[in-house]
């Protein structure tokens, strides 16, 4: 097991969003996160990554060993897709980029500044990022976001090779990715009780 969760209560701007959350994440498993905008799936993963904090419950097993990959693709506009991934590589303790490159079909943008890229260029550097890091579990918000469908198929093959190498995904996304036995989790299930408030955790949105 790489993670479980345990009567979670997560909030936004200090309001209750999702409460009574219990789940687990193994090695190889796949979590996808359903529900409706508004409904939770990106709190309950900022929760995860430990960019807030939970109102209530226990998370055990995340710290450093999660990679997140928010709406924001996170790179440097002046550096290139090559020096993007060494350095995200060096952040966290790695070296080895080319994996990334050919797995997000990049070779032929690797010298080309991160600036230049297009919407759908840019998303899977942002993507690619995640194979530098050395993390198990990859934490994705909508990450299919301004893909086509060759690089979707790119997107879900490196994800499935993660699984096949013992980590983990926890994915909110509306997309059939094709993955392999995924479990899913239907947020709307779990929506917290608006009355029941709490500033703790305001000064991280």
């Amino acid at each position: 097991m790489l993670m479980s969760v345990s009567n979670l209560t997560v909030a936004r701007g200090g309001l209750p969003v999702l409460s009574g959350l219990n789940f687990v994440v193994k090695e190889g498993q796949a979590l996808v996160l359903r529900g409706p905008n508004g409904s939770g799936k990106t709190t309950l993963l900022r929760t995860l990554a430990g960019l807030q904090p939970p109102i209530d419950g226990l998370i055990k097993g995340a710290e450093d060993m999660l990679a997140y990959a928010a709406h924001s693709d996170g790179l440097k506009s002046m550096l290139s897709v090559e020096e993007n991934l060494t350095f995200w590589a060096q952040v966290f303790g790695q070296s080895d980029i080319e994996p990334a490159i050919d797995a997000f079909a990049l070779p032929d943008l690797r010298t080309r500044m991160a600036g230049t890229l297009s919407a759908g260029q840019k998303r899977r550097l942002g993507l690619a990022r995640l194979l530098v890091t050395g993390r198990p579990i990859w934490a994705l918000d909508e990450p299919t976001v301004s893909l086509d469908a060759a690089s979707v198929a790119l997107f879900a093959r490196a994800v499935q090779t993660h699984l096949g190498n013992g980590g983990a995904a926890i994915i909110a996304t509306h997309i059939d990715l094709g993955l392999t036995d995924p479990e899913i989790l239907d947020v709307s299930g779990f929506q917290a009780d608006p009355e029941t408030s709490s500033s703790s955790d305001a000064a991280f949105l």
